[in-house]
């Protein structure tokens, strides 16, 4: 796997965070699996990148602690988690009223994907020469998109594409979207996650390319310089995780 994040061309400070990380101990590694998490936050630098930090931090430190053998149920709760404690931090600290962020995270154990997601930062599935999207844009033009007002192909460059209908610490309730079951994975999948720093600026069918045609850390590269020849206004990050052969 790789990761790379950058502030991209017109932004000062980078308010996106994320986070790999896998126990320690073999027999909790079999439990609990991998755990990777990306986070694009709002509400200006210090609000927006306290919120995404927030964000990664408690959703590893539930995920680890309150684990029950269920990595689905186990990530729901950590998203809650991260909720509440990104609203209780804007209320101690009123400067940051309004903060909040993105999040997605997935899990990968054994060869079984479990995923949970907020807002319009993405997971992409990688296989063979096909890419599928598998979150869905928590944003007004996604709704636009799903109504029939907007073409998909139209939705990235649209002047509101920026404008969120759900977010980790936004509203008094959160609407977190998941695997249903776990999604069995096969040799050679790749697993993309990415903020709108880099998927407002490239086409899935470049991110496909450029992912199955390189490794995690060269395709993670080549994107963020892609992103940034376009004009980058936006922070971009992406985390790459190739599944390999079974031992």
């Amino acid at each position: 796997m790789a990761s790379l994040s950058d502030v991209g061309c017109q932004r000062e400070n980078n308010e996106d965070s994320y986070l790999y990380w896998e126990p320690a101990g073999d027999e909790e590694f079999k439990r609990k699996g991998r755990l990777a998490v990306i986070a694009d936050g709002m509400g200006g630098h210090e609000g927006g990148l306290e919120a995404s930090r927030l964000a990664v931090e408690t959703v590893r430190e539930v995920y680890d602690q309150g684990f029950r053998d269920d990595p689905q149920a186990a990530l729901l709760e950590s998203f809650v988690a991260a909720h509440a404690r990104i609203q209780d931090y804007a209320e101690r600290h009123p400067a940051f009223q309004g903060m909040g962020t993105t999040c997605t995270a997935l899990v990968l154990r054994g060869r079984q994907l479990y995923f949970a997601h907020v807002g319009d930062s993405r997971l992409y599935l990688i296989r063979g020469a096909n890419i599928l999207r598998l979150t869905r844009d928590h944003s007004y033009v996604g709704r636009l998109v799903e109504s029939g007002l907007v073409r998909a192909e139209d939705a990235e460059k649209h002047p509101q594409r920026h404008i969120l209908t759900a977010a980790l610490g936004a509203g008094m309730e959160i609407g977190v979207e998941g695997a249903e079951h776990g999604l069995a994975l096969e040799d050679g999948d790749d697993l993309l996650l990415c903020t709108d720093g880099l998927w407002g600026m490239v086409r899935d069918d470049e991110l496909e390319t450029a992912v199955t045609g390189n490794a995690p850390a060269e395709c993670c590269t080549a994107l963020v310089k892609l992103a940034r020849q376009r004009g980058a206004p936006d922070n971009i990050t992406l985390q790459v995780l190739r599944v390999g052969p079974e031992l």
